[in-house]
């Protein structure tokens, strides 16, 4: 379609091989899709390894080790629930293990202050921005903070983080065009075209084993349009 990058969705890998999203997917299920997946196209892949497949540090030193080898040139790594501390000290071992590599990883750090409601709404942009500062100081990239789409917010988010800001999109957010002019630099869609995926197999399920048609098929596109696309060689 034009995309000049691939990035993964770790929800997405996580339940095309039958396992619930949330640090459950074992580090080698996750590198071997890594790998399948950087492999099949020409352009740059960044993989979302949660919160780094690993139990401290030096465990997600290890996972990023084995991204690189798998040919992934950047990860997306959240703090979830974890102190802001913990996963400052998960990037900046992901960032040694890649120059240990000899590798320019670009590393995103994701903050869930808004995706997960944490803290005291009134000082969750402060708050934000101090988790990114941390995390731009222990190494990372780009900074991701998924769950906003007011205006206001993404302005001050882009305003007040130092790199690159990556927001999360799907209906009712902006229109990339605006996401854009507000100073976000990536827009995610995260796991939103999964879901939208297995909802029209629920769909055509449901309508098949309900009233008998098959109506929810319409605008599938056609064998040999998928089978050209996975047989053409990269």
């Amino acid at each position: 379609a034009g995309a000049p990058a691939i990035a993964t969705t770790s929800a997405g890998v996580a339940w095309s091989l039958g396992s619930p999203d949330g640090d459950v997917l074992t580090r080698d299920q996750a590198l071997d899709a890594v790998a399948r997946i950087a492999a099949a196209v020409a352009v740059p892949v960044t993989a979302d390894i949660e919160g780094g497949l690993g139990q401290d540090a030096a465990d997600v030193a290890e996972t990023v080790t084995g991204v690189l080898a798998a040919g992934a040139v950047g990860v997306n790594i959240e703090d979830g629930a974890r102190p802001p501390r913990e996963l400052a000290a998960r990037l900046a071992a992901a960032r040694r293990a890649a120059d240990q590599a000899g590798a320019d990883l670009f590393l995103n750090a994701r903050v869930d202050t808004y995706l997960r409601g944490l803290g005291d709404p009134e000082t969750r942009l402060e708050e934000t921005l101090a988790r990114a500062r941390t995390y731009i100081d222990a190494g990372a990239d780009g900074v991701f903070v998924p769950g906003v789409t007011d205006a206001d917010t993404i302005a001050a988010l882009a305003d007040g983080i130092s790199v690159p800001l990556n927001v999360l999109a799907g209906p009712g957010a902006p229109a990339i065009a605006e996401l854009g002019a507000l100073g976000a630099a990536r827009v995610s869609l995260g796991s939103g075209v999964t879901l939208a995926a297995y909802a029209t197999a629920q769909r055509a399920a449901r309508e098949l084993f309900t009233g008998g048609s098959y109506d929810s098929l319409t605008g599938a596109l056609t064998y040999a349009e998928l089978n050209e696309l996975l047989a053409k060689p990269e």
